[in-house]
């Protein structure tokens, strides 16, 4: 069974969910949701599945959850290579563990909203009461425009009105959803499903920059990716891994 096939009350009580449906406002604020994990890690496909359930199913009222799956390279010597591994997103994961005080290092899974809350990440209990937090913190809105095709390269504008917000600018090429069977390790021999797999990230500029008007970005997909069936993902975060200020999600088209 995929994962936008097992039922949210597995995982989060019904009644947090009815509640969000029947006070649902018409404006949902963005929050953006960022798991660490790894097709290595035992303990991951639970939180993978929490992740996709969040952004399919937007359980909380006044949040646009917005999902970033970065999958850490620290297991691949533990018997498999997860063919979505970055360092990139291990260094990511570690300036956060510094920036939030996480006194025991980094691990997996572990779930960060909004660049202010961190914990285990298949917690769905604490998930929600975090995204509602996030939901209530003013945010700039970013808009993301343009998006076109060439070959692996998808390039788009963003642009956001005037505000006094300050932070970097980052642009990522986001998987919907990917699947893998995995063959060794701790999870050799199981059919795993993934949400929101980032292929890449990169920093784009600063929300300075958009007062000169839409800034203007490129990224390149993987050679294994399939760029019109992707997402862009543009968010805005103040300085040393800081909290989001900012962040859309939109579909390439080719």
């Amino acid at each position: 069974m995929g994962i936008l096939g097992i039922s949210f009350s597995l995982l989060i009580p019904m009644t947090a969910v009815s509640n969000a449906q029947t006070e649902a406002k018409p404006e949902r604020s963005p929050v953006l949701v960022e798991l660490f994990t790894a097709e290595g890690c035992s303990s991951c496909p639970p939180a993978d599945t929490l992740l996709g359930k969040l952004e399919h199913l937007q359980p909380v009222s006044g949040a646009q959850i917005i999902i970033l799956g970065e999958h850490v390279d620290y297991w691949d010597k533990d018997g498999w290579h997860d063919r979505f591994s970055s360092h990139d997103y291990t260094e990511r994961q570690t300036q956060y563990a510094t920036k939030l005080h996480v006194s025991s290092g980094i691990f997996t899974p572990q779930m960060i909203v909004d660049g202010t809350d961190q914990f285990v990440g298949n917690d769905a209990q604490h998930a929600l009461k975090s995204i509602t937090t996030a939901a209530q913190t003013p945010k700039i809105s970013l808009t993301v425009t343009n998006v076109t095709v060439d070959g692996r390269r998808v390039s788009a504008e963003v642009s956001a009105p005037p505000s006094s917000f300050k932070g970097d600018l980052y642009a990522a090429l986001v998987d919907p959803v990917d699947a893998t069977d995995v063959k060794k390790g701790e999870n050799g021999g199981k059919h795993l499903e993934h949400a929101g797999v980032v292929r890449t990230m990169q920093r784009i500029g600063s929300l300075k920059d958009l007062a000169a008007g839409p800034r203007k970005f490129n990224l390149n997909a993987p050679s294994d990716a399939v760029p019109g069936g992707m997402r862009v993902v543009v968010f805005a975060q103040r300085s040393d891994m800081g909290p989001i200020v900012g962040a859309v999600s939109t579909p390439v088209t080719p």
